[in-house]
């Protein structure tokens, strides 16, 4: 049975599916009725811990020239000259490993490592020097093609069972380069490229590589790059993955709804034991800094607060003003303590305390509800906040025009789709 046969709209739209989507927490939930409330409630407060303060370490590496700090501060959402950004420049200019840290998410590091283009590369010893241990997966990047020392890097890599990823850079000045030669075509030149690279690297099997401009992530293979991390990294490191990356399409907005949907279930069952304590007041009061602190957390991770929007509107050629008009939610001016109460007015409320009861009456869900209203409510609650963000950022990305409209993407396939041959009278 699922809450979409007994939940009228428009209550449905706020809640995700009631599959979690995480093995550990769906074992959480089906071994509640068989375990203390303590027992249950000290391993989802274990679990949400790691959650919110796994440590990511990425490592970016490659030739000389290849555009690592590019690529660096493109994944942290900071243009090249920004405070704080990695330095940029036709020469090495990364001579030992440099820690950057994310800016919103300082448990996400991006690490810039020292160009591997030396005649003297040793890539035992490389690894060695930039204490390989310590990064989660490799980024390998080049602009040009692959070579000798990226093939040993890799290799050694894939001895030490880590993962890397092939990337090749600046897509956007060779699809430039091309577009001045009649008979273009980008497919063509996208396809070329990919088959030579992947040519270069027989040596390490059939890797993957994905075509990427720092310039524009939206562009070319940095979804696909980031579809394959979701599937390969383990759930914890992915979710601090998701939040960190810089909202550049519709795509990555939803990704983004998707991991902070898993945090919420955890959220709501720690609510729901707060709940039980025999303190006048202290549920209330816990869960209005539980929303707080989560509401943050998203308006941050969709690119939504003043620092975001300016790096934006300095993109796109507009006033921070302009970028932020779109949005119609609650939270167009940022999330406070007055706009989070917002929320438990009595209309708000009444919908909430509906959604717990019938969530309640649902078996496997119904266990989590040992603290009365407090799980249902606040479930409820943080998906609605959470849906009106994302949809915020969809709007801002649209007004910004780095995500075309339905009718312009309509527009778009037709204007490319080939004529049908006419029938034979």
């Amino acid at each position: 049975m699922s809450y979409e046969d007994v939940i009228p709209e428009p209550f449905t739209d706020a809640l995700p599916r009631i599959n979690p989507e995480d093995e550990e927490i769906e074992e959480i939930i089906k071994n509640c009725e068989k375990t203390s409330a303590d027992a249950a409630t000290s391993k989802v407060k274990e679990r949400l811990d790691l959650l919110e303060n796994v440590i990511l370490n990425i490592a970016i590496t490659g030739n000389t020239g290849a555009g690592k700090s590019s690529y660096v501060n493109a994944v942290r959402g900071v243009p090249d000259d920004d405070e704080g950004s990695a330095p940029t420049g036709v020469t090495e200019t990364t001579m030992e490993p440099l820690m950057y840290p994310h800016p919103t998410m300082a448990n996400v590091r991006i690490w810039d490592l020292p160009g591997i283009g030396s005649p003297k590369f040793k890539a035992k010893q490389y690894l060695k020097d930039v204490k390989f241990k310590t990064f989660d997966f490799f980024i390998i990047i080049t602009s040009e093609r692959f070579k000798e020392n990226d093939i040993m890097l890799a290799k050694e890599i894939m001895r030490k069972k880590k993962l890397f990823y092939f990337v090749r850079s600046k897509i956007d000045n060779d699809i430039r380069a091309e577009m001045k030669k009649k008979n273009f075509s980008q497919e063509e030149v996208l396809s070329k490229i990919r088959e030579d690279c992947t040519k270069n690297l027989k040596k390490v099997g059939a890797p993957k590589v994905f075509l990427v401009s720092s310039c524009d992530l939206g562009n070319y293979d940095f979804q696909l790059l980031i579809d394959t991390l979701e599937e390969e990294l383990p759930m914890h490191k992915r979710l601090a993955l998701l939040q960190s990356l810089p909202v550049c399409s519709v795509a990555m907005i939803d990704k983004k709804t998707k991991a902070l949907q898993r945090l919420i279930w955890l959220i709501a069952f720690s609510s729901s034991a707060i709940a039980m304590a025999p303190v006048p007041g202290l549920s209330f009061a816990c869960d209005l800094g539980i929303m707080i602190a989560f509401f943050q957390r998203c308006f941050e991770a969709f690119g939504l607060d003043d620092r975001s929007l300016k790096i934006l509107s300095g993109r796109v050629d507009k006033s921070t003003e302009e970028v932020k008009q779109p949005m119609k939610s609650r939270f167009k001016e940022g999330v406070d303590r007055k706009v989070v109460m917002k929320f438990f007015t009595t209309a708000e409320m009444g919908a909430a305390i509906t959604i717990a009861y019938v969530l309640s009456t649902i078996p496997v869900v119904g266990t989590l509800a040992t603290g009365g209203v407090s799980f249902g409510t606040i479930f409820y609650l943080l998906n609605k906040g959470l849906n009106e963000m994302a949809e915020d950022a969809k709007l801002v990305l649209l007004g910004a025009g780095l995500e075309a409209s339905e009718q312009e993407k309509e527009d778009r396939d037709k204007d490319t789709k080939e004529p049908e041959p006419e029938k034979e009278p």
